[in-house]
């Protein structure tokens, strides 16, 4: 795919850095900081596609010229938002709240030029599996669900054996609904 400008990445996820290679793009990963704050009257699906143009527009300044893709996860559970825990304890209640039950995963994106900005989200349904305490135990001490929304990731060891079904894209669960990322920019960009 040609694209109009060179592409920025503006993630420090591992993931998306993956999903973005996989799909053939060409781009350089470049962060500037960010505090992931919003409005707390914004009703909790709105929030993922909130930080991902907000980091978009505090990555424009830096980046005058370039593409830039941003993003950002979550996961809501009876209309709560569950970030990224702050340590294994709350990793630990998070899985336990989740276990047996249905949340969902979003994933706003914000892909900007010069000219223009694309805001959109995917939304994706996850039905867990009863987990046993053994299980969550051994993923919180054996895996890094630290740096994951929703204190899990679909691609790891609880992925595996814990998600009973999805309904939606896979990716935008690992973080990045690349599909939809790799339509704009062709089609916008």
């Amino acid at each position: 795919m040609k694209l109009s400008n060179k592409l920025i990445l503006a993630s420090n996820s591992p993931r998306r850095k993956e999903l973005m290679k996989a799909i053939g793009l060409s781009f350089e990963v470049n962060t500037v900081g960010f505090d992931e704050v919003f409005p707390d009257d914004l009703p909790a699906e709105k929030v993922a596609k909130y930080l991902a143009v907000e980091k978009n527009k505090a990555h424009r300044g830096a980046f005058a010229d370039e593409l830039i893709v941003t993003a950002d996860t979550i996961v809501i559970f009876s209309g709560k938002v569950l970030g990224k825990p702050k340590d294994r304890v709350e990793a630990k209640e998070t899985l336990k709240l989740l276990s047996g039950k249905i949340h969902q995963v979003i994933t706003g994106v914000c892909i900007s030029s010069p000219e223009k900005r694309k805001a959109f989200h995917s939304i994706t349904d996850v039905k867990f599996h009863d987990l046993t305490l053994e299980e969550i135990e051994h993923y919180v001490t054996q895996q890094a669900p630290l740096d994951k929304a929703g204190s899990y990731g679909i691609q790891d060891w609880i992925g595996m054996i814990g998600v009973e079904w999805i309904k939606g894209s896979y990716y935008n669960v690992v973080g990045l609904p690349v599909d939809q990322v790799y339509e704009v920019l062709k089609n916008e960009f």
